[in-house]
């Protein structure tokens, strides 16, 4: 409990500067009569909530330098602070996200693009997907279309991947994986009925959680080949490395318990 108090009133804090940091940027921009790239502002934002949230990140591989289509798994809403944090980015989300507290006001303020699930309107988030990337700006997607336990990774929906050809850029794969004490974690995965209101003190109220991130090399997209061979190449990436990072961090753990137990001897 005086955990998650203390978590809290720092989350508070750091939720109250990040407002006054909007609230500058909105008075600049009407001063200035010139819209303001809040992208890197959004970064630092999205690093200090992972940093209050209790999320010890790790981080493999390079992003990409110029706009790609970035394609992760998806295990919880904290998915959304963690890679805001790791570089420049917008992310398309359900429309949902938009309206919960605190992550949805920064998702917002970060510029995320929000669709409507089953509206029917993938063809109209494709192409401000596409108009996004051709603007110069990353766009992250998350093409299991749902939360995950994290010990796999889901089907992926190629309809939204198509935004990379048409805009002319390549795709990098992105794996996420959470882990306490080495293994797979069971308390971040926000799934089925799970309510952010509950979801977020109950993992406030526990010790830090890591989190690795693995950047995988950009591929772009043979328009010659069915997308669908591509989603899937990619989804096998992006599986595969999420199995490798529960293997480093089983064995990283393994081996503090051995040098704990010689130390001790």
């Amino acid at each position: 409990m005086i955990r998650l108090i203390l978590r809290l009133i720092l989350f508070s804090a750091f939720l109250l500067a990040t407002a006054l940091i909007a609230i500058t940027c909105t008075i600049v921009e009407i001063v200035t009569r010139r819209a303001i790239d809040r992208t890197p502002v959004a970064r630092f934002c999205f690093h200090g909530a992972s940093r209050c949230l209790g999320l010890r990140v790790r981080q493999q591989g390079i992003p990409a330098s110029g706009p790609v289509l970035l394609v992760s798994n998806h295990i919880s809403w904290s998915d959304i602070p963690v890679l805001g944090g790791a570089t420049p980015l917008r992310f398309l989300s359900k429309a949902e996200v938009g309206r919960w507290p605190i992550i949805g006001w920064l998702a917002r303020q970060a510029g995320t693009l929000f669709i409507v699930r089953g509206s029917g309107r993938a063809r109209e988030a494709r192409q401000e997907i596409t108009s996004t990337l051709s603007g110069g700006q990353s766009v992250l997607i998350f093409p299991e279309g749902t939360t995950s336990t994290g010990l796999s990774v889901l089907p992926f929906h190629s309809r939204l991947l198509q935004a990379a050809p048409d805009a002319g850029v390549a795709m990098q794969g992105i794996s996420i994986a959470y882990t306490r004490h080495g293994r797979p974690d069971h308390l971040a995965p926000f799934i089925g009925d799970d309510e952010f209101q509950s979801h977020l003190p109950r993992l406030l109220r526990h010790p830090a959680v890591d989190v690795t991130i693995v950047f995988h090399p950009p591929i772009r997209v043979d328009t010659n080949r069915p997308l669908t061979e591509t989603t899937e190449q990619l989804r096998e990436t992006i599986a595969a490395g999420v199995e490798q990072i529960y293997r480093e961090r089983a064995m990283e753990e393994d081996q503090q318990g051995k040098e704990a137990v010689r130390q001790q001897a």
